[in-house]
């Protein structure tokens, strides 16, 4: 497993770190996007700066994106096309006011424009409602 996330550090120009690749590794396991706070509470006795420069390395290298939610900003891995030059995170982020999680929708899939005369390399689109567990879970 530590080797794979290397050779996906690797590939994406980053230097697998320690502190890179076990950054990298959680966020593997997670279905949602996390908070800085978040992530940090989950790595003992790890420092605040360092996991803040990792996110940060990772979003400029095309690893995570980051999705702002009112005044804070949460963490996901990119899919595999994201790069130095462009996030191709061309979908919906959606917040659950239940349960307060925020979740990337790929089935919600916004229209990329061809035109020649510009080229959009990011484009962020948030939602807020209800997710779909906690619909079930008010039905019951």
């Amino acid at each position: 497993m530590k080797k794979s996330i290397e050779q996906k550090l690797l590939s994406k120009n980053t230097n697998p770190t320690s502190m890179r690749i076990l950054v990298y590794d959680f966020l593997e396991q997670q279905q949602t996007a996390l908070s800085l706070s978040e992530i940090e509470s989950h790595f003992y006795k790890a420092d605040r700066v360092t996991i803040y420069r990792t996110l940060k390395t990772f979003e400029e290298k095309g690893i995570v994106h980051s999705i702002q939610e009112n005044t804070t900003v949460k963490y996901i891995l990119c899919q595999d096309g994201c790069d130095e030059e462009t996030h191709n995170d061309w979908h919906l982020h959606f917040y659950c006011k239940i349960c307060k999680q925020t979740t990337c929708k790929e089935d919600f899939i916004i229209p990329r424009n061809e035109s020649q005369n510009y080229r959009i390399d990011e484009i962020k689109v948030f939602g807020k409602g209800v997710c779909g567990n906690c619909l079930k879970e008010s039905l019951q």
